[in-house]
């Protein structure tokens, strides 16, 4: 029996890296244009990394932040933290059915109060990281929110070139890699 497919329509706000794959995520679009949840197509391989042929879009493209995405899936897969997360169908392609105004997105800001479990950083980045033992507290992996300021920065560490965007939120300071493609 072969499993039941339905297609999440997310607007994609999020395309980066990820093991030599892709790692998407967006949030749902209604069809009277109000925002849903949020959605992070996952593969069923080990890193859940969606490979460039399983992002593929029937007209060609691949899925760039702002576009308007069908994307068929098999269902939940929810794990740890990352509640947001569906099982894609490889063999079906997915559909660009349009591209959302910039301004659209002052709409779909997340109501929150605290990104994440601050006071735990990288060697490069600040408030930047979570301990795995503490990861579980969390119910959610992705969120838009809205600052006054965002400091890109571009240094090389370990002789790779890395950007890091620096920005303040609800009065605590953040330095995040950057992997947006």
């Amino acid at each position: 029996m072969s499993p039941e497919i339905s297609t999440k329509r997310i607007v994609c706000l999020a395309n980066s890296r990820k093991l030599g794959g892709i790692c998407f995520a967006g949030k749902e679009l209604a069809s009277d244009g109000t925002w849903g949840s949020w959605v992070r197509p996952v593969s069923a391989r080990e890193h859940e990394e969606i490979a460039l042929r399983e992002s593929r879009c029937t007209d060609g493209s691949i899925p760039q932040v702002l576009d308007i995405i069908d994307i068929p899936v098999i269902d939940a897969k929810p794990r740890g933290y990352q509640q947001e997360n569906w099982l894609i169908d490889p063999d079906r392609p997915w559909a660009k059915v349009g591209v959302i105004a910039k301004n659209s997105l002052d709409s779909s800001v997340d109501p929150i109060d605290n990104l994440w479990i601050n006071g735990h950083a990288s060697v490069n980045g600040f408030n930047n990281r979570v301990p795995e033992d503490e990861a579980s507290a969390l119910r959610n992996s992705l969120c838009i929110i809205q600052v006054d300021s965002l400091d890109m920065r571009v240094f090389t560490y370990a002789g790779k070139k890395r950007i890091q965007g620096h920005f303040i939120y609800k009065g605590v300071e953040y330095g995040l890699a950057v992997t947006d493609n």
